[in-house]
């Protein structure tokens, strides 16, 4: 039998103190992720981040999560796997989460149980980065060190130059605008950053976000002095990819500009990076420096156009196993 796994990063279980406290340890607990000595990073983790930081990203959480469905990214994870496994009744379509419930681990277990022995991987990560999808593949790989049977693999390349999902972007960035009741004066795509001490060690990320940028801007129609590329979500004291988001939006607004536009295309799904931080901080950020209107547009969650791009990418990785 044929499986396909999603595999995102993950979410708190909820939006209390002890369950952000515990996702956080998990996450960053992670050498993908903060490429550090072990020994150093464990003293800065335990006896600094996690006695402080966990009670200021539940208030975050607290804003975000809905009381009917939860975390935005694991709902609409849902979403996209249950539209899939409609999309493709022949075979057995499941998520896993890198960080908390469910966990890669348990649910390639349950696959494997179930009788699969081809699988495809789809990690939710357009863009390639250490930090994300080799983080994702390390959670795969793990998982697998425990089976005695191992199916075969494909995994799904990164797509971030892929038409379909380019497609998909600018359809829903189209969709976005034309509800607006007002024209953006400048457009924002904002992506999450990573350290440029990983990019000097040879990570591509930034050149594939680049790529897409690139390839986004003209599909829209975009003039090249009304879109910037930025990235978002800096941590701790090292120099990140720039130009950062928040700066750039105070620059804008200090320049006149009144009203922006910011689209999150490296997030597959909306969760607290574009929720919280573009929709609540990044418009504070905006609006205390002179500015008045921001738009964050909604990523790509269950939108049809997704869909359908997702169906394409497996589609086109499982030839000869359908």
């Amino acid at each position: 039998m044929v499986g396909v796994l999603l595999i995102q990063l993950g979410t708190p279980e909820a939006p209390t103190v002890p369950a952000v406290r515990e996702y956080l340890r998990q996450f960053l607990s992670d050498p993908r992720v903060i490429e550090a000595p072990r020994w150093l990073w464990w003293l800065i983790l335990h006896f600094r981040i996690l006695r402080t930081r966990p009670r200021e990203s539940a208030e975050k959480y607290r804003r975000i999560w809905n009381e009917e469905t939860g975390s935005p990214l694991l709902y609409f994870t849902q979403k996209q796997t249950e539209t899939l496994q409609r999309e493709f009744p022949q075979a057995l379509v499941r998520f896993g989460m890198q960080v908390g419930q469910p966990s890669v681990r348990s649910v390639v277990r349950d696959m494997i149980a179930a009788g699969v022995d081809r699988l495809i991987v789809l990690p939710m990560y357009p863009q390639y980065s250490a930090t994300t999808t080799a983080s994702a593949t390390d959670a795969l790989f793990s998982a697998l060190l425990r089976e005695r049977r191992v199916p075969a693999l494909r995994i799904i390349p990164p797509y971030y130059a892929h038409p379909s999902y380019l497609d998909a972007v600018a359809q829903i960035i189209r969709h976005e605008q034309d509800k607006l009741g007002w024209e953006p004066e400048h457009f924002l795509l904002s992506f999450h950053g990573i350290p440029v001490a990983y990019v000097e060690r040879g990570d591509p990320y930034p050149d594939q976000v680049r790529a897409t940028a690139e390839a986004l801007a003209p599909k829209l129609g975009w003039p090249e002095d009304r879109w910037t590329l930025t990235y978002q979500s800096r941590f701790g004291r090292d120099v990140w990819l720039q130009p950062y988001t928040d700066e750039t939006l105070q620059n804008l607004a200090r320049a006149g500009v009144k009203r922006v536009f910011v689209a999150t295309p490296g997030f597959t799904t909306d969760c607290l990076e574009t929720i919280d931080e573009i929709g609540f901080e990044a418009k504070e950020t905006f609006r205390q420096a002179g500015g008045e209107l921001l738009h964050q547009c909604r990523c790509l969650n269950d939108h049809p156009a997704w869909i359908s791009a997702m169906k394409t990418l497996i589609v086109e990785e499982g030839q000869g196993w359908w």
